[in-house]
């Protein structure tokens, strides 16, 4: 009996169990999914430069080389000046009635800027006319009568020598005939006093008229309406002068030489000059002037340069840059986009540059041009005002993460 229950007792094997396999192999999927992925995901990033190191380097600016720079003698700093300027003033006394102009008006010479309060010197001026009027008048009639006594007395005179009339009448007709003679002297004097009376008048409301002395621009305005103008401003609440204004045809540019460097600079040397207001145009000039004084306390020789051509939007007191040349420009030479040396790099058969763009740097590929003195001529992948790596030479490569070294 035992013998039997033990022929009976055996290991059962069971096939494998199929959806537990199919899991393990699912996992073991994504494991290695995962880990592809995240290797192409670093990879990316090290080829992108995150995880590299920031490296420290150098920047500087794409800048333009303007022909006259490369025979620049000498440089120089001072404003634009307007040679004819006046601060307008009445030539009489009285309240501003009117002001016809404001800042920035052009005006004309003789024009009227301004107008004083008139009123009882042109009822001065009408009652000075009238009084010429009125010695007009009586000549005239005089000169009417003097026409009927010069008949009667040339004809006495006739008489007179055959005896056909008296003395005594022909000694009246010659009365009458000497006193409208004086008549008519005292009319034409008083016709003359009149019209020195009216040419007074007259003045006297010209006074009161401000008129431009030059063709310019109005450039501010020191009175309004209702304040008091005197020619000299003696009181406080009176106003000297109504308007400033300048002739911007004479506008020059002053600028401070150095005494060291007076022997670079020359009457009609060719200048070339920069406003710091208007940065993307040079102007032609020539040196129009060298005053002959020197500033002691500033040890520097007042220049003064000309404009070839004067552009509206050159304004007095601008800031200007003055480079005097060795030889004229000729205006036609456009400006060269130029990097230093330094930051050019040949790779791959290649000259590269490395644009700053915020913490990174990429690669550019450039055309060189020519060499100019301490730069190199860019004449294909760059502007100017953009951002590079001044040594490029450090070991960086597209998307190196960088910061800008402090000066």
């Amino acid at each position: 009996m035992e013998k039997d229950d033990l022929s009976q007792l055996k290991i059962t094997r069971s096939e494998p169990n199929s959806s537990l396999t199919k899991v393990r192999l699912k996992k073991r999927i994504i494991f290695i999914t995962l880990a592809i992925l995240g290797m192409m995901f670093f990879g990316i990033l090290y080829w992108r430069g995150f995880l590299e190191p920031t490296r420290e380097v150098e920047g500087t600016t794409v800048s333009l080389l303007y022909p006259s720079q490369t025979f620049t003698v000498l440089n120089a700093s001072g404003y634009v000046v307007a040679q004819r300027k006046a601060a307008v003033a009445s030539k009489g006394t009285g309240r501003l009635e009117s002001l016809a102009v404001e800042e920035g008006n052009r005006v004309k010479k003789g024009q009227i800027i301004a107008q004083l309060e008139n009123a009882d010197i042109q009822a001065t001026l009408n009652q000075a006319q009238a009084n010429v009027n009125t010695a007009k008048a009586n000549l005239v009639q005089i000169e009417a009568e003097m026409k009927d006594v010069q008949l009667k007395y040339d004809r006495s005179k006739r008489l007179i020598q055959s005896k056909a009339i008296a003395q005594a009448e022909f000694d009246s007709s010659e009365a009458k005939f000497q006193q409208l003679q004086a008549g008519k002297t005292a009319a034409q004097s008083q016709i003359g006093a009149a019209e020195a009376g009216l040419k007074a008048a007259q003045v006297a409301l010209e006074y009161t008229l401000i008129r431009a002395p030059f063709d310019g621009v109005i450039l501010t305005k020191n009175a309004d309406v209702g304040e008091v103008v005197a020619p000299f401003g003696s009181s406080l609440n009176t106003k000297a002068a109504v308007v400033t204004m300048a002739d911007l045809g004479s506008l020059l540019v002053e600028a401070d030489v150095s005494e060291v460097n007076l022997e670079k600079v020359k009457v009609g040397q060719p200048c070339e000059i920069q406003l710091d207001a208007l940065p993307g145009n040079r102007f032609t000039g020539l040196v129009h002037m060298i005053v002959p004084t020197a500033d002691r306390s500033k040890g520097t020789i007042l220049t003064k340069i000309k404009f070839k051509e004067l552009n509206d939007r050159v304004l007095p007191e601008m800031s200007a840059k003055v480079a005097f040349l060795s030889q004229p420009v000729s205006g036609q030479e456009k400006p060269k986009v130029v990097v230093p040396p330094s930051a050019l790099v040949e790779k791959n058969g290649k000259t590269l540059i490395y644009r700053i763009e915020k913490d990174q740097v990429r690669e550019v590929p450039v055309q060189k041009g020519s060499v100019l003195t301490d730069f190199i001529e860019i004449s294909q992948g760059l502007k100017a005002g953009e951002k590079i790596v001044l040594k490029a030479n450090q070991g960086l490569r597209d998307g190196t993460r960088i910061k800008i070294a402090e000066k």
